[in-house]
C-alpha cells in the first residue's frame, strides 16, 4: 500500500477512474445520494489517496481557499468499506492537515462534515461552526481547524 499526493494533472487516467469510482461506491450508492459528483472542484484540488491492491482504499481531496470556501478545505473523506476499522481514516486525516498546513501554510481548515462524524473531526481539533442541517438528507455541520502557523 502506498500514499499518493497529486494534482489532478499528475494523475493517470486510470486514478481518476479508481477516484471517482471509490467516490461514487461511497457517497452515492452506499449512502444514497444522488447529487452532482463531478462539480468542478477536482482540477485545482490535490489528491491525497492510498492505493491497495489495483483500487482506492482511502482518499481525500485537498481544495484550495477560494474553491469551496474563503478557507482551503478537506472533503470527499472516504475509506472503502473492505480497509474500514484499520485507522486509515485516521492516517488520511493527519497527511491532510499536515499538507495543507506544512505545504500550503494555511492556519484555517473549513469542512462541511456528516454530523455523525462530528466526534471524528473533533480529535483533530475542528470545532462545529454552525448548526446541524440536512445535505442530501443527511445531517451535516460546518466545522473549522485553526492551526498555529
Amino acid at each position: 500500500m502506498e500514499w499518493k499526493l497529486k494534482t489532478f494533472h499528475e494523475l493517470t487516467g486510470h486514478e481518476v477512474y479508481r477516484i471517482l469510482q471509490a467516490r461514487v461506491n461511497v457517497f452515492m450508492l452506499e449512502q444514497n445520494c444522488l447529487y452532482p459528483e463531478i462539480d468542478g472542484k477536482d482540477q485545482t484540488s490535490r489528491h491525497l489517496f492510498l492505493e491497495a491492491d489495483g483500487e482506492i482504499a482511502a482518499y481525500c481531496r485537498l481544495v484550495p481557499r477560494g474553491v469551496s470556501y474563503d478557507d482551503a478545505s478537506i472533503g470527499r473523506v472516504l475509506v472503502k468499506e473492505a480497509y474500514r476499522g484499520k485507522g486509515l481514516a485516521q492516517e488520511l486525516m493527519k497527511r491532510a492537515i499536515a499538507f495543507l498546513k506544512d505545504e500550503w501554510g494555511e492556519t484555517t481548515v473549513k469542512i462541511q462534515a456528516q454530523n455523525y462524524l462530528h466526534g471524528f473531526y473533533g480529535s483533530f481539533g475542528f470545532q462545529a461552526v454552525s448548526d446541524v442541517y440536512l445535505e442530501d438528507n443527511i445531517p451535516h455541520v460546518d466545522m473549522v481547524l485553526r492551526m498555529e502557523s
